[in-house]
């Protein structure tokens, strides 16, 4: 008798899965509607999810059984050489709100007991968190090497793309942030944001913010298309996409999940991702490197906008240009996004950051100021 062929290739697909679950993963929690051992998956692809997204959760039980009760989810990423400066951006928010904050905090396997330490043996200990790991074999054939700006290519820098897999399934929305802002506004506003219909995210336009444009002429940054995407390729020119349209910083944003596993973001994310392997559409040589292009091209036209106080950004493109302190003070949110960063030196405007910064326990993270 024939053996149906699809059937045959599920069968052995639960049987990896199984055996995979078994020898594998460390099961931390059997507390329904929380990170278990499997994996999230998606409508598009369950098996995809299964073999190459593998996130670990390590946050304490009692924090995994809030998880689904926390009012405003918020996802960080902390690099192994960055802990100090997601913490300062988790310390930020937990201060300035009185919400019910639930942080995701991405990282890669090796940096994950770093964490763990940094949060238990400091004032951070009470918030509620879940530590998970992200497998950077997902990017394997997405991503061509750029010695460029090889900081851009990390892996973390595109867990942006994977939110509907990473076991938030319990929240209707959630807030990503990058790990070189500071909130000084209650983040429960920015959650709150009403997102258009049809619109899987919240997005600042690069356009918004007049005090902000003296700023962004001096040092030669780019605010549109045009600078993100190589208009001499004839297969770009197709897209339709106007070069002098404002672009967005997707450094901050708000994502609705439930319209983001609809549209499928993340599978016409790859999509670009692959393509640009291939054809090299854009690279990390032209601004904001090779995370941001695949964001622009899917939210073209598609996005809602935040309040501009929300992101105030480019405080870390130049280390001699300085916005006005009165302004920054107003400010929600603020961005270093660029080479110069606050917890190194030179920089601009590190005392709005150093109000936040927490020193390692462990003395592994230290600033790099004049003195030392």
């Amino acid at each position: 008798m024939p053996v149906n062929r699809g059937l045959l290739i599920t069968l052995i697909l639960v049987a990896f899965a199984l055996l995979y679950r078994k020898t594998g993963q460390r099961k931390l929690s059997k507390i329904p509607g929380t990170f278990d051992g499997t994996f999230y998956s998606s409508a598009y692809s369950s098996a995809y999810c299964l073999f190459l997204l593998h996130f670990d959760a390590v946050g304490p039980i009692e924090d995994l059984e809030n998880e689904q009760y926390s009012d405003v989810p918020v996802l960080i990423c902390a690099a192994e050489d960055r802990i100090g400066a997601s913490m300062a951006t988790i310390n930020s928010i937990s201060s300035n709100t009185r919400a019910r904050v639930f942080f995701y905090i991405v990282t890669l396997r090796d940096a994950i007991k770093k964490i763990r330490e940094y949060i238990e043996k400091s004032k951070l200990r009470k918030i509620r968190y879940k530590i998970l790991e992200f497998n950077p074999m997902v990017l394997k054939g997405k991503v061509n090497p750029d010695s460029s700006r090889p900081e851009l290519l990390h892996p973390l820098n595109f867990v942006r793309f994977y939110l509907p897999l990473l076991a938030i399934e319990n929240h209707k929305r959630i807030i990503y942030l990058d790990d070189d802002v500071i909130v000084q506004g209650d983040i429960k506003e920015l959650y709150n944001v009403k997102l258009k219909s049809g619109h899987a995210a919240a997005f600042a336009s690069d356009c918004d913010l007049p005090k902000t444009h003296e700023v962004v002429r001096s040092v030669g940054m780019q605010t549109t298309y045009m600078g993100f995407l190589d208009y001499r390729k004839e297969e770009v020119r197709e897209l339709g996409i106007n070069p002098s349209k404002c672009s967005f910083n997707p450094g901050v944003f708000v994502a609705d999940i439930s319209e983001w596993k609809s549209q499928k973001i993340t599978k016409q994310l790859e999509d670009w991702m692959t393509r640009n392997a291939r054809e090299n559409l854009y690279s990390s040589a032209v601004a904001g490197g090779v995370a941001t292009p695949p964001m622009l091209m899917v939210f073209y036209d598609k996005y809602t906008d935040i309040d501009p106080l929300w992101h105030v950004r480019h405080l870390g493109w130049s280390p001699d240009t300085h916005y006005p302190k009165s302004y920054l003070k107003k400010a929600k949110l603020l961005h270093w996004n660029g080479f110069f960063k606050p917890w190194n030196y030179p920089c601009v405007h590190l005392e709005f950051w150093e109000k936040w910064f927490i020193p390692d326990p462990t003395g592994r993270f230290t600033l790099v100021r004049p003195q030392n």
